[in-house]
């Protein structure tokens, strides 16, 4: 039981540490290969870290969820094009999903209620946030993120 509680520790204190990073830029923050926080890697407590992301207004760091479509949005052709849809997690909060079609194949018949899968960098906003580097890193040095959608991913 004392093991189990010292884990517990430790991811908090880890997640605490790489969700604290500032960010808002339009490169991701993260070029050290960490992908996603610890304990990132179920539905739960990815939502539970976007929760508290949103919470803290804190941004900068790579997660992988999903959620369903709720809008679906016309691109953004104000510079780098993307597709944008927002999507609802379990939890409630919203999220618009930027996705850089200049650099990333578009979703293709994309539509509300959709379930929608995403890799990418949450940036803080008041609407509850927006993930963006959906894609492949046009650099070739990172992971960088995709989109899942009816079973074909997208980078």
């Amino acid at each position: 039981m004392l093991a189990g509680l010292l884990v517990a520790i430790v991811i908090a204190a880890l997640a605490s540490q790489l969700v604290g990073g500032g960010g808002g830029a339009s490169e991701p923050s993260s070029r050290s290969g960490v992908d996603l926080l610890p304990g990132a890697g179920t539905q739960a407590s990815a939502e539970a870290t976007l929760q508290r992301a949103f919470d803290t207004h804190r941004e900068g760091f790579w997660i992988e969820a999903s959620g369903r479509i709720v809008r679906v949005l016309a691109d953004d052709r104000k510079g780098s094009r993307h597709q944008r849809v927002i999507v609802t997690l379990d939890t409630g909060q919203t999220l618009l999903i930027a996705h850089n079609i200049d650099v990333a194949p578009r979703v293709e018949r994309i539509e509300v209620g959709d379930h929608l899968r995403f890799r990418g960098e949450y940036v803080w906003n008041t609407q509850g946030g927006v993930i963006h580097w959906t894609h492949h890193d046009p650099d070739g040095t990172e992971l960088g993120g995709w989109l899942e959608h009816q079973g074909r991913r997208y980078r």
